[in-house]
């Protein structure tokens, strides 16, 4: 009797890898609303990962409890301090804003102080590419930002919609952190044995993500934190003005490799020197160079290890490229997706070569 080939095994294996694949972009669909809550539900789950662990040692294995616990110290230690730091950051970003429209702000005779203090070929290829003229630039922008306030006035409802929308991706965060660190060990044994590669591979993957999230979110955090500090700190110094808001700017800045908070306080050394403002600028640029441009090269190795840095080049097109894509939840994103492309890379590779490689005689 011939054998029906709508039952074989191969059809069967067939139709359930492609209903797989189906559900899981429907589930992915599903979940994407709250993606930024999920990723960093599961970040902060795999950064305080040990914290967990030692709770549940000290709690005599009640991963419940524990997980409790672990995120009662996340919210007080972490969340709390970057909430009541996002609010004085916007409550003074606000304030800059109606000084620079009001005109207390003139950031065309700054630039135009700086301008004339600079030798007479630079100021030549400033004109050279129009840049000479800032009070047409101030102008131009204040009238943007005068259309952009109409249209934010307009658009109210749009605005509580968003709020409403963050509150309720930051409980959701908070929620699924619970569960992440309390069943954090069994979920990766579950997606281990769930990826169709061999164990010690899909160990390999799943350690590289867990080390490049850890190692981003701890270090490249902190140190962005500490330099913005530093570079408030210097700007409160110097009296210049919104120096808690250059400061978040320079923390966020820092968060890429290479160029950091350089782009910020670069430019403010380089008014005071041309300026007249010899002390200050200098004082800056040492500040910069000695003290926040060195913070980085102390603090990472310390918080991440040597061993697990992806190069320097490649993590900034990866956070770049992240950002792009992913918004602020790519410079985690990007550098993971990163370390699991070399790492996959790796593996193919070394598959290939055991392939090519002669068989042994015995």
């Amino acid at each position: 009797m011939a054998a029906d080939p709508l039952n074989s095994p191969s059809l069967q294996g067939k139709a359930l890898l492609g209903l797989v694949l189906v559900v899981t972009v429907l589930f992915a669909v599903v979940l994407s609303p709250m993606s930024g809550a999920i990723s960093w539900a599961l970040f902060m789950a795999i950064v305080f990962s040990s914290l967990q662990e030692r709770s549940v040692r000290a709690l005599n294995g009640r991963r419940g409890w524990a997980a409790l616990a672990t995120l009662l110290v996340i919210v007080v230690s972490v969340l709390l301090p970057l909430a009541l730091l996002a609010v004085s950051v916007t409550n003074e970003a606000s304030a800059f804003y109606q000084r620079f429209k009001s005109g207390d702000i003139q950031l065309a005779e700054y630039f135009q102080r700086m301008v004339g203090a600079l030798p007479e070929w630079l100021r030549g290829w400033l004109v050279r590419f129009g840049v000479d003229d800032l009070p047409a630039v101030q102008h131009k922008l204040a009238d943007a930002l005068g259309r952009s306030s109409d249209a934010v006035t307009q658009r109210v409802f749009q605005i509580g919609q968003g709020t409403l929308d963050f509150v309720v991706s930051f409980f959701v965060m908070l929620y699924l952190l619970y569960f992440f660190l309390r069943d954090g060990p069994a979920l990766a044994r579950e997606t281990a044995k769930a990826m169709p590669l061999a164990p010690e591979h899909t160990r390999r993957i799943l350690q590289q993500f867990a080390t490049v999230v850890r190692a981003t979110v701890k270090g490249n955090v902190v140190v962005a934190l500490v330099q913005g500090a530093l570079g408030w700190l210097a700007f409160w110094f110097l009296d210049i003005t919104g120096a808690l808001l250059w400061g978040a700017v320079m923390a966020i800045l820092s968060l890429l490799p290479a160029v950091g908070a350089a782009l910020v306080w670069g430019p403010v050394a380089l008014y005071l020197l041309t300026t007249g403002s010899l002390f200050g600028g200098f004082g800056l640029v040492a500040w910069g160079v000695l003290v926040i441009g060195l913070v980085d090269n102390v603090l990472r190795p310390i918080l991440v290890g040597k061993d697990t840095r992806l190069p320097d080049w490649l993590v900034l097109i990866a956070t770049l490229g992240g950002l792009a894509v992913f918004g602020l939840n790519g410079f985690v994103i990007g550098p993971a997706i990163a370390a699991v492309f070399i790492v996959t890379w790796e593996i193919f590779s070394e598959a290939r070569q055991e392939e090519k490689a002669p068989p042994s005689r015995k």
